[in-house]
């Protein structure tokens, strides 16, 4: 129930990624300084907190003994993940990007084949590809349902150049994260804290974003106070605070695929919140009777998850702790 509920509060802090990127989008500011001046941003929160806490120097040993899957790693779960997220930003509204990112939840459930485990029996181990946990991922489908609900109401605003620019680069975005996020776990097998590793994963990306930046540069110019000033918030709350809270919320289950796959359905109320934000914010008309069905189909999927990681077995054999890459 402690990762339910630390998964829930990063999707609060990540929520206003939507909506800011969206308010940035809609004043002009280009997608490419709304994703590289975030990361930019992060960097010094980040090495005063891993500072204070003593750890650069094993953060340091850590990305130079695996630089080149650590770089890999790290593109795939911050580059492929928000970089398309703010493009989108450009082509759909803040409800339709957090509704189309739910496809997290039955993403990271389905990665699960993708992975092997080592399986202690006797003095004896062996590989086994891990399952897909099928309870875990009907209820997942319950919280989808919830989310198409809330979509219905707006789904005839939406064009073909906005499915295709607005949709299909989120749904890239929502494999990306958790696979590049799992990946990172089992490459470091507990050797760096949260801080650490998100410190580590935005040192690794920072070439590609000063790419990014370099790009926007040339072609649109520098950014404006406005989005400077957002995309510091964005960089605090979404990048510093929610990022560093769902990887601390997934390291506490990493082990377990059922329980990871419910950390990982609690983004699913990032819907909720971005809708309250643009609400306040944007002033976006109030969800009607549908949508708010949506919302309550997404909660009851969320108690089940909780329900469920409470109250779950093991039925395994022991694992050891060392997780083997099965993407081969």
């Amino acid at each position: 129930m402690k990762a339910i509920w630390i998964g829930v509060l990063s999707s609060l802090f990540f929520a206003v990624t939507f909506v800011l990127n969206r308010s940035m989008e809609i004043s002009g500011g280009s997608w490419l300084w709304s994703a590289s001046l975030r990361y930019f941003f992060m960097v010094p929160f980040l090495i005063a907190i891993v500072a204070y806490r003593k750890g650069l120097r094993d953060t340091g040993k850590a990305m130079a003994a695996n630089p080149l899957p650590f770089f890999t790693w790290s593109v795939v779960a911050f580059v492929l993940f928000y970089a398309p997220l703010t493009f989108s930003a450009a082509y759909s509204p803040g409800w339709l990007l957090a509704g189309t990112w739910q496809l997290t939840i039955v993403a990271g459930v389905l990665l699960a084949p993708f992975f092997l485990i080592v399986v202690k029996t006797g003095d004896s181990e062996r590989k086994v590809r891990q399952r897909i946990p099928l309870i875990s991922l009907a209820i997942s489908l319950i919280i989808l349902v919830g989310v198409v609900l809330i979509q219905i109401p707006n789904a005839n605003n939406v064009d073909t150049r906005t499915l295709l620019l607005g949709i299909l680069p989120v749904i890239v975005a929502a494999f990306a994260y958790p696979l590049g996020n799992r990946k990172m776990m089992d490459l470091l097998q507990g050797r760096l804290d949260t801080f650490q590793r998100v410190l580590a994963m935005t040192l690794m990306t920072i070439p590609v974003w000063i790419g990014f930046a370099v790009y926007a540069t040339v072609t649109v110019g520098l950014p404006s106070s406005n989005q400077v000033i957002q995309s510091l918030i964005v960089a605090v709350s979404s990048g510093v605070i929610a990022t560093t809270l769902f990887f601390m919320a997934t390291d506490l289950v990493q082990h377990d695929q059922g329980k990871l796959a419910a950390v990982e359905a609690t983004q699913s109320t990032e819907l909720i919140f971005a809708m309250i934000g643009e609400m306040l914010i944007l002033h976006i008309a109030l969800p009607g009777p549908l949508s708010l069905v949506g919302i309550l189909v997404i909660v009851i999927g969320m108690g089940l998850h909780s329900y469920q990681t409470s109250v779950a077995k093991k039925k395994m054999p022991v694992i050891s702790e060392r997780v083997q890459d099965g993407c081969n």
